[in-house]
């Protein structure tokens, strides 16, 4: 018997990592039916009819269409809408221009950051929101700018991370591993964090779906286990059993997913990263062997312009419901928060 193979189109797809999920479940890549690759057939040609251009490769049309269960016409409008969000949001400017030059100072604040992979291979992303403190944090950013490093990191995270994560492991990976740190976050802070997470909400589930692997939840205050009980009960099925909480006995269950010597120290692992673990941007995508050029810092045939990195009053975040626009929030409960409208990792 053969091994699977994700079925390809060459006008669309130029891979140059593995394009087979280690997932063998129905919908992911190398495990699809007759009917869904028909389904991504559709879904493209109704984009392109639409207008559509950019970004109709196979694994994007997979990716929005197990975000609404394979339903086409869902599958559409979402991208539909994501596409003239990246356009009012000028995402391919920002992923090419941007600077958070203040990023050292944030996280005092508020360190969010990739840090080398877990056992899966994955990235490991990191959050940690004890030390959030608002009225400081717009004294060295804004909620704008925040809100535009996110964007950048999502943009960062699918190439060039994921890609090179792919190549050392030799299949593909289109998740990562998310620890959240509650450490400090008390029940003072439950509703200012609610909101942060809300507003975030917005980004990463109309915009970059399924991107969520495994979530830790770890030092999880006291009752919280509970309250996120009622949550769960909400959540897609297959979302659910990825999110873990913990309270702080949570290192041996953490250490099960991710290596020691790629774990902080300040989480239980070995890792003593010069300069900081959350600065150093540690991971496959800065080692040569397996990290290449991101296709958006490829050269265009036109000329792009530097874009202004102060805020501006144009851009629009607004989903397509018309939700208030967000300003910053943790990216990785925003993930989680896509869960009742896909299938996950």
């Amino acid at each position: 018997m053969s091994a699977p193979q994700l079925k390809t189109d060459s006008k669309y797809d130029d891979y140059d990592y593995p394009t087979t999920s280690p997932i063998v479940q129905s919908g992911h890549p190398g495990h699809t039916t007759p009917e869904q690759d028909a389904q991504v057939h559709q879904l493209r040609m109704q984009l392109e009819q639409a207008g559509c251009s950019e970004r109709l490769d196979t694994l994007s049309m997979l990716r929005f269409l197990r975000a609404r269960k394979f339903n086409v016409d869902l599958a559409k409008q979402m991208f539909v809408d994501c596409e003239k969000w990246r356009k009012e949001f000028g995402v391919d400017k920002l992923v090419r221009n941007f600077d958070y030059k203040e990023k050292p100072q944030v996280f005092e604040y508020y360190p969010q950051y990739y840090h080398k992979t877990d056992k899966d291979g994955r990235p490991v992303y990191i959050e940690q929101l004890g030390g959030i403190d608002l009225t400081a944090l717009y004294k060295i950013t804004t909620g704008e700018r925040m809100l535009q490093n996110l964007v950048i990191e999502y943009e960062k995270l699918a190439d060039p991370r994921l890609p090179a994560c792919s190549r050392k492991s030799g299949q593909l990976l289109e998740t990562c591993c998310t620890i959240f740190d509650l450490k400090g976050v008390g029940l003072s802070k439950v509703s200012s964090v609610y909101g942060y997470v809300k507003q975030a909400s917005v980004i990463s589930q109309n915009y970059y779906p399924e991107r969520l692997g495994k979530m830790y939840l770890i030092n999880a205050p006291w009752g919280f286990s509970g309250v996120f009980g009622v949550i769960k009960g909400f959540l897609d099925p297959v979302t659910a059993q990825k999110i873990h909480v913990l309270g702080s006995g949570y290192q041996t269950e953490l250490l099960g997913q991710v290596p020691k010597e790629n774990l902080p120290k300040i989480f239980g692992g070995s890792c003593d990263c010069d300069g900081s673990c959350a600065l150093s941007d540690a991971g496959p995508w800065q080692d040569p062997q397996w990290t290449k050029t991101p296709k958006w810092a490829e050269p265009k045939p036109e000329a792009s312009t530097t874009i202004e990195n102060e805020p501006s009053s144009t851009i629009s975040t607004h989903d397509p419901q018309k939700a208030p626009p967000p300003s910053a929030a943790p990216q990785g409960i925003a993930a989680a928060k896509q869960a009742p409208l896909g299938t996950g990792q």
